[in-house]
């Protein structure tokens, strides 16, 4: 009855969580700690420092971590499967009709892709100011930045975040830090377990160990959450439409629950002969190393908090993914998006709009999306 009611919670919250990994922190505070009180504010707050240290999708590892917190391993692992499964629906339906419809009118492709660039554009704003606040992080997002840009591959993002790590841990760690509070207890065999599937995702050669191994990669080298897996993608997945991309990252900010089903929609467009098959397997390959880290790490969060080389490193890897998503914003966001001058104007209007107003994502989608039907009419 405990994992039934574990479930049947975040099915609730997946099914009515809009508004992107930050708007899920709040539904998670209001839920499971002022009302159900499964744990305490300062518990809470523990969880969520602890995923923004780590790689993967931050919002469903503090949920992932909630269930972790209530009824063990298997509870994790019911509160991720109750979170994530209407919005993995979802973008399975959405994935199988734009197989079949070709993804419906080119004006909603037109809208989509407009759109996604006013988002990331914002997002991009955003992360800057939060996570490049001296010259020291700017210049490290910027010199990112361009590196991806001339170099763009998967290598090359691993070296970025390599330097960027000895770069945080030698200048970026601050003068001094809270001593911890209890001794280091880390879960061996699931950091174990993570690093012997990230090895073999390099052997994967073809089929669905293929499609497994590119997705397990993006999970295992993304920070920053929903919006930094859209460059990574872009750079492990090869064969994937650029229009059907864009869109179905578009229409992931528009479902409820987690931005990494992006993965979804893209698994069942890759696999045409078997769309539910696929989704499945990217869905778990993107999801499963940010949760083998959480276990590995969890009980050891207070001694990676108060550590100054990894406070350094935190700082410098969130710097660097500031650089991640300007270069994918210059390529292939804008490029794709923008294909006639006006259309950047739409985008600036929009970006405007957005900031000064705020209104609701659902308003901004259906907005852009009859936009890009009126725009397809123009000659």
């Amino acid at each position: 009855m405990k994992l039934l009611s574990l479930f049947y919670q975040f099915f609730l919250l997946g099914c009515t969580s809009f508004g992107g990994p930050a708007a899920h922190l709040g539904y998670f505070q209001r839920h499971f700690v002022e009302n159900k009180q499964w744990l305490s504010q300062q518990q809470y707050g523990h969880l969520i420092s602890l995923s923004q240290l780590l790689p993967g999708p931050g919002s469903s590892q503090v949920g992932f971590a909630i269930g972790l917190h209530h009824a063990g391993v298997l509870g994790g692992i019911v509160a991720f499967v109750g979170f994530t499964l209407p919005s993995m629906l979802i973008m399975v339906l959405l994935a199988v009709g734009a197989q079949q419809l070709g993804w419906g009118l080119s004006g909603l492709i037109i809208g989509l892709k407009l759109f996604a660039v006013v988002i990331v554009t914002d997002a991009l704003i955003t992360m800057t100011k939060n996570f490049c606040p001296n010259w020291q992080t700017k210049a490290l997002a910027l010199l990112s930045a361009l590196a991806l840009i001339f170099v763009p591959s998967l290598y090359t993002q691993l070296a970025i975040l390599a330097v960027a790590g000895v770069t945080g841990a030698w200048l970026l760690k601050p003068m001094e830090c809270a001593e911890s509070e209890s001794p280091t207890r880390l879960n061996w065999p699931a950091l174990l377990l993570f690093s012997v599937l990230f090895l073999l995702t390099f052997s994967a050669a073809s089929g669905y160990w293929q499609l497994a191994g590119q997705f397990y990669q993006a999970g295992s080298l993304v920070f920053g959450g929903g919006h930094v897996v859209l460059p990574l993608l872009d750079t492990i997945l090869t064969g994937v439409d650029s229009d059907a991309f864009l869109s179905g990252y578009a229409a992931a900010q528009a479902i409820p629950g987690p931005m990494f089903t992006f993965a979804t929609y893209l698994g069942a467009i890759m696999t045409p002969h078997a769309p539910l098959l696929g989704a499945t397997l990217a869905t778990l390959a993107i999801f499963t190393p940010g949760f083998l880290l959480v276990i590995g790490f969890h009980r050891h969060w207070q001694s990676l908090l108060s550590n100054p080389l990894v406070a350094g490193v935190s700082k410098a890897i969130n710097a660097a993914v500031v650089g991640f998503i300007a270069a994918a914003l210059y390529n292939p966001i804008i490029p794709a998006g923008v294909s006639q001058w006006w259309y950047g104007l739409v985008a600036i209007i929009g970006l405007w709009v957005l900031r000064q107003y705020k209104p609701p994502i659902l308003m901004v989608i259906a907005s852009f999306a009859a936009l890009g039907l009126l725009l397809a009419k123009l000659p």
